[in-house]
């Protein structure tokens, strides 16, 4: 018999910036409760690999009286693009979509961040309600209210805060989740761990066999600590004019890897490869001790995660973490670990201690 739904509550500022992710089993028919009364056209954002759910959201919807439509976007990152918002915005003017009504978001992070940002923007903000169908877009994307789209120049450079009304993660989409997607998603999950919850990196130590497994009620654990780990912070600052920033643990580097590839990485298997490097960075500075940097390796390593990367990318790597979001004039700024639950941010004046902090993760 399958367990109750477990709610996890996200705060802001103002009422309406206050949202529930619910987590369980068979959760489509909180949908329609979320959306609420005034709500009366849908629009139902979906993957192409996602038509048929799409198409069960879309019907599920109009049998809750809803007039219910679906655009169908490309795949993955491609789908994070302005002419894929357009095509959004078009659907939604040709189906008279006003300020009372509503976008649904089925799929994974780039959908969620798509969708998101294309209800930020519809008259200048209308309800989204996430339906993340793999483990990153739960544990990360469609919680905190980001939205995005990428440029040739770097990932989420456009944007805008905008959080949802509501997140259903359903365990049962995972179930059908390929297994180097679900252990792809663990990344966020260890970042977790390490920037807040320790007992995220003791459960998947114990129990790395039962981590891959949709049902198991480790990854159930997992997924609840980690979305509560990001609710906590993103309570306190939605904006991330503050600790919010410590959520980005790993991913200046990451998002770096992302534009060198062209986005055909894995967004989890890049944020391995930079939590990796940014416990290097940690070590040399004299901040964290060689145990814990070194545990950042094993835990990704035995998850089946990669931790090196190319060691003739330096120079445009250097150039995308040049772009991050977090860098201020001249100067790059890295999340860092003093220790397991104990972030902080280093300004780094100086690359060449990037540079033989990377050499530390160079294939």
């Amino acid at each position: 018999m399958a367990s109750e739904p477990t709610t996890i509550r996200v705060t802001g500022r103002e009422p309406a910036d206050n949202y529930d992710v619910v987590v369980g089993n068979g959760l489509l028919d909180r949908l329609a409760p979320l959306l609420g009364e005034r709500v009366r056209r849908v629009l139902v954002v979906h993957p192409r690999a996602l038509r048929t759910t799409g198409d069960t959201v879309r019907e599920q919807l109009g049998g809750a009286g809803f007039t219910a439509v679906t655009a169908e976007i490309p795949d993955a990152e491609e789908g994070k693009h302005i002419q894929v918002a357009a095509f959004c915005w078009q659907v939604l003017g040709q189906n008279d979509f006003t300020r009372s009504d509503a976008i649904v978001a089925v799929g994974g992070g780039a959908v969620t961040d798509l969708a998101g940002f294309v209800a930020a923007t519809w008259l200048r903000g209308v309800k989204v309600v996430h339906i993340p169908t793999t483990l990153l877009g739960m544990v990360d994307a469609a919680v905190g209210g980001k939205t995005g789209i990428n440029t040739a120049e770097g990932k989420n450079l456009v944007g805008a805060f905008h959080p949802p009304a509501g997140v259903l993660a359903d365990m049962d989409a995972l179930a059908t989740l390929p297994k180097n997607e679900l252990i792809a998603g663990m990344a966020e999950v260890v970042k977790c761990g390490f920037i807040s919850d320790p007992q995220i990196l003791t459960l998947i130590e114990s129990h790395t066999d039962e981590v891959g497994d949709a049902s198991s009620p480790v990854l159930r654990e997992l997924v609840e600590r980690a979305i509560s780990v990001k609710a906590a912070v993103v309570s306190e600052d939605l904006r991330e004019t503050g600790n919010r920033e410590y959520l980005n643990y790993g991913h200046t580097l990451a998002h770096a890897i992302e534009l060198a590839e062209r986005y055909s990485w894995r967004h989890g298997a890049a944020v391995s490869v930079g939590l990796v490097f940014a416990a290097e960075l940690s070590r040399m500075v004299g901040r964290l001790s060689d145990d814990t940097a070194d545990r950042h390796r094993r835990i990704l390593e035995s998850l089946g995660l990669p931790v090196t990367y190319r060691r003739d990318r330096w120079s445009a790597l250097l150039d995308g973490m040049r772009r991050d979001k977090k860098s201020r004039g001249d100067l790059l700024r890295f999340v860092v670990l003093d220790d397991v639950a104990k972030p902080g941010i280093l300004e780094v004046p100086d690359t060449s201690l990037l540079f033989a902090a990377y050499q530390e993760i160079a294939g």
